[in-house]
């Protein structure tokens, strides 16, 4: 009963029931303002899938996770569907995982790949070695590429957006059948990712 009293459960009269009370959503209201970035970079996601012609998303860092938060379909009729709004990949598994894990200070890194085992569920290819691997590369280019690691013929390219702080907390992506993202094409996805994404992190950053 104390947390009916205090608002954060509520009951349904008709039903007896007990649901979520209305203090949650006002706690949710106010976390959004800082970690919902949905309806400021809704114009940039819209972008990237207009010029790429491929489905673009937005995913957020939650914890050693990503989280698909946003998206916005290509015109291109074949279509990679790994992603959605609401799946959750381990960080350096997918594009937004990836590119959010390579930015991360070396000893976040350390630590999250000393505790995580990933080749459990995702395969040899994302054993400790080949992620690091995959993070030089991705480094060296600024940003992540998934050549159909999680599902054969299905591609991404992700770029990390970075909050006040620098840190990368998101990621924009953009996924499709393999015979799409052939260089040089892959390259110039990869580039203008870094562009939208640069741009939604000064967005970030001024508000």
């Amino acid at each position: 009963m104390s947390l009916a009293a205090e608002g954060l459960v509520d009951r349904d009269a008709r039903t007896g029931q007990w649901l979520l009370g209305p203090e949650l959503y006002l706690l949710g209201a106010a976390a959004a303002a800082r970690y919902d970035i949905t309806g400021l970079a809704r114009d940039i996601v819209d972008q990237v899938a207009r010029l790429t012609g491929e489905s673009a998303f937005l995913s957020a860092c939650r914890g050693d996770e990503t989280v698909c938060v946003s998206s916005r379909e290509g015109s291109f009729p074949l279509r990679s569907h790994v992603l959605y709004e609401g799946i959750r990949f381990p960080l350096g598994v997918a594009s937004a995982g990836l590119a959010i894990l390579s930015h991360l200070p070396a000893r976040e890194i350390d630590a999250y790949l000393a505790r995580t085992d990933l080749v459990a569920e995702w395969g040899d290819v994302h054993s400790e070695q080949r992620i690091r691997e995959r993070i030089e590369v991705t480094l060296a280019n600024g940003y992540a590429v998934n050549p159909a690691l999680i599902v054969e013929g299905s591609w991404g390219v992700g770029a990390a957006v970075f909050d006040r702080d620098g840190r990368p907390a998101w990621a924009l992506t953009v996924t499709g059948v393999e015979t799409r993202f052939r260089e040089p094409r892959c390259t110039e996805m990869g580039q203008l990712l870094m562009d939208k994404a640069h741009q939604l992190s000064n967005r970030l950053k001024s508000r």
